[in-house]
C-alpha cells in the first residue's frame, strides 16, 4: 500500500464522540442562505460531551483557533491517504497504474485525476510522483491511453477518464512529465483526435459507440458517458487552447446528444440507447456522472465563448465570421448550464445531499458506481468557478454533501472508512476506493473558492500542445498479440476526525472545543 510522507496515522484514527448527532442537527441547517451565522451557539447546543478534544491531536486546547481552509485540507488528507491505500501499483511486482482486482482500469485513471486535484487544492506533494508514474505507465506505445494491457477490452468512456486526468494536470499546472514523455495536454489531444475518427453516422445519425471494438459487449450501444465524455474533453480543449476546431466538435456532440432520446426537455439525462432500435428507445436509468460530464462541458463552453472572437449564432453550431452578424453565445450556454443544474436536482433528494439514486437506496451499486458521485462533485465545483453565476446554488449542495460524506466516514476497523449513503449519519457498511474517492472529491471541492481558476495556454499554462497527437494511432496494430492472451477480470475496465474537520471548515468559522 502507498504510505505518504509524514502521515500521522495515529492522529487520523481518533474518533469524535457524537459525530452522528452533530451531523443530524447541523445538516438540517445547510439550506439556509447564511449557514455561517450562529455556529458557536449551535455547537454549544448540539455537540455532546466527550473525553477528547473535537479535532483530537490536531487541535488540542493549547493550539487555539483552527483556520477554516486548513481544517478542510486536513480532512481531505485523511481521506486521500485511505483512498490511496487501495493502490499498490508502486509496490514491487505489481502493475504500475492499475488498481487491484476487482477494480477496472478506467477507475485507476479517475483516481489519479482525483489526486491531481488533491494536490491542486491542498498543495500536498506527497503523492505526485506516484500519480505521474501511474498516468505515464498507461499511455501506451502510441501515447494515446491505449496500453496493450487494456486495448482488447477498452471502451471510449474508459479512455476518456484517463484523458480527463491528463486534462486536469494541464489545467492545474501539475508538474510536467519528464522531457522524454508526452505532455499532459498532448495526451488529452491524442484521445480527442482518436475519438473523432470513431464518430459513427451509420446508426443513430452520429455519436460514439460505447465500445471501441466490435467483439466487445456494448459495441451496439451509444451511451451518454462516452459521448458526454467526448463533449467535455472537446470543450475543455477549446477553452485551454482557444482552438475553434475543438469547440466545433463540442457543439456537434452536444447537438447530437440533445437531439437524442437520452436528453429530455427538462434535462433529465438518461444512460444511452441501443443501436438495434436506431437509438429511439432510451435506457432511462440516471447516473450522477452523466449529468456531471454534460455540466462540465457546458460550463467550459460558457467560459470559452466569453472570451472567443466568435460566438454561437444558433442552436445548431453555425458560426458567423462577420462582426455584424455575431451573436453572443453566453446566454445560450448559460441557459444550458442552468438547465443541467436543475436536472441534477434528481440527485439531491434530501437536504441538498448528493445521492446515487439508481443504486444507493437498495444498496445495489456495483464496484464502479460508488465512484460516480466523485465526478459530479468535482465537475460541479469547476462549474462554480468557470461559470460563476452558478456558485451560490452549487456551493450549498457541495457543503451539505461534504458534511454528509464526512459523517459516513466512521466505519471499518480503522473507524474512519467512508460509506455511500451520505444522507444517513451512521456508516452503511460499504467500503472501497470509489467510496473514498467520492468523499474526497466532495470534501476538497469546498476549497474551490480558495484556488485559482484552471489555466489556459494564454493564461499561465505550461503543458505543451501537440494538435497532431493521436492522428497516427492505429489501435488495431495492438490487437494481434492481445487476441492470443487470456482476458482477466483486471483487464476490464478515523471517522470522527474527518467529520470534525469537515464540519469545522464548512461551517465557515474558526473555533475549538475542549471537553
Amino acid at each position: 500500500m502507498f504510505t505518504p510522507v509524514n502521515d500521522n496515522n495515529q492522529a487520523r484514527s481518533r474518533k469524535l464522540h457524537g459525530s452522528a448527532l452533530v451531523f443530524e442537527k447541523l445538516s438540517a441547517l445547510v439550506d439556509l442562505n447564511n449557514i455561517e451565522s450562529g455556529i458557536q451557539d449551535i455547537v454549544q447546543k448540539f455537540v455532546p460531551s466527550a473525553d477528547e478534544p473535537l479535532l483530537a491531536r490536531d487541535t488540542p486546547a493549547n493550539l487555539g483557533l483552527l483556520d477554516v481552509t486548513e481544517s478542510i485540507k486536513k480532512a481531505a488528507s485523511t481521506v486521500a491517504f485511505d483512498m490511496m491505500s487501495y493502490y499498490n501499483g508502486n509496490e514491487s511486482g505489481n502493475a504500475v497504474g492499475l488498481l487491484p482486482e476487482p477494480y477496472y482500469w478506467w477507475e485507476a485513471g479517475a483516481l489519479f485525476g482525483q489526486m491531481v486535484e488533491y494536490w491542486f487544492y491542498t498543495g500536498d506533494t506527497s503523492y505526485n510522483q506516484v500519480v505521474t508514474n501511474g498516468l505515464l505507465a498507461q499511455v501506451g506505445p502510441q501515447k494515446d491511453f491505449m496500453p496493450p494491457n487494456q486495448t482488447k477490452t477498452e471502451g471510449n468512456d474508459d479512455q476518456a477518464f484517463w484523458a480527463f486526468a491528463a486534462m486536469s494536470a494541464a489545467e492545474m499546472n501539475f508538474p510536467d512529465p519528464p522531457p522524454n514523455q508526452p505532455s499532459w495536454l498532448s495526451l488529452a489531444q491524442a484521445v480527442f483526435n482518436l475519438q473523432t475518427t470513431r464518430w459513427d453516422t451509420t446508426f443513430c445519425g452520429g455519436g460514439l459507440r460505447w465500445q471501441i471494438f466490435a467483439f466487445n459487449k456494448g459495441y451496439d450501444y451509444k451511451n451518454t458517458i462516452s459521448n458526454g465524455g467526448f463533449f467535455q474533453l472537446a470543450a475543455r480543449l477549446a477553452r485551454y487552447t482557444g482552438n475553434d476546431t475543438y469547440a466545433d466538435w463540442a457543439v456537434k456532440s452536444w447537438d447530437w446528444l440533445q437531439d437524442s432520446v437520452v436528453f429530455t426537455d427538462d434535462y433529465q439525462i438518461y444512460d444511452g440507447a441501443q443501436m438495434a432500435d436506431n437509438c429511439t428507445i432510451p435506457s432511462k436509468i440516471q447516473w450522477t456522472y452523466n449529468v456531471g460530464t454534460m455540466l462540465m462541458g457546458a460550463a467550459n463552453m460558457y467560459n470559452y465563448v466569453s472570451s472567443s472572437p466568435r460566438f454561437l449564432s444558433s442552436r445548431h453550431h453555425r458560426w458567423l465570421d462577420t462582426d455584424a452578424f455575431q451573436t453572443n453565445g453566453q446566454p445560450l450556454w448559460r441557459d444550458r448550464v442552468e438547465k443541467l443544474l436543475k436536472g441534477a436536482e434528481t440527485f439531491f433528494p434530501q437536504r441538498n445531499i448528493m445521492s446515487e439514486v439508481a443504486c444507493e437506496p437498495n444498496q445495489t451499486c456495483n464496484n464502479d458506481q460508488p465512484s460516480f458521485k466523485a465526478y459530479l462533485s468535482r465537475w460541479m465545483a469547476a462549474t462554480a468557478q468557470i461559470a460563476p453565476f452558478t456558485e451560490e446554488r452549487i456551493m450549498i449542495k457541495l457543503r451539505a454533501s461534504a458534511i454528509g460524506a464526512a459523517a459516513q466516514c466512521v466505519g471499518g476497523p480503522n473507524g474512519r472508512t467512508c460509506g455511500r449513503r451520505w444522507y444517513q449519519p451512521e456508516w452503511d457498511g460499504k467500503s472501497g476506493p470509489g467510496e473514498e474517492m467520492s468523499a474526497l472529491s466532495v470534501i476538497q471541492a469546498n476549497l474551490i473558492q480558495k484556488v485559482k481558476p484552471p489555466v489556459t495556454q494564454q493564461n499561465g499554462g505550461t503543458s505543451q500542445s501537440d494538435p497532431n497527437a493521436g492522428t497516427h494511432s492505429d489501435p488495431t496494430s495492438l490487437l494481434e498479440p492481445l487476441l492470443t492472451r487470456k482476458i482477466t477480470t483486471g483487464d476490464r475496465a478515523g471517522a470522527g476526525i474527518i467529520t470534525a474537520m469537515v464540519l469545522t471548515g464548512l461551517l465557515g468559522t474558526m473555533w475549538w472545543i475542549c471537553f
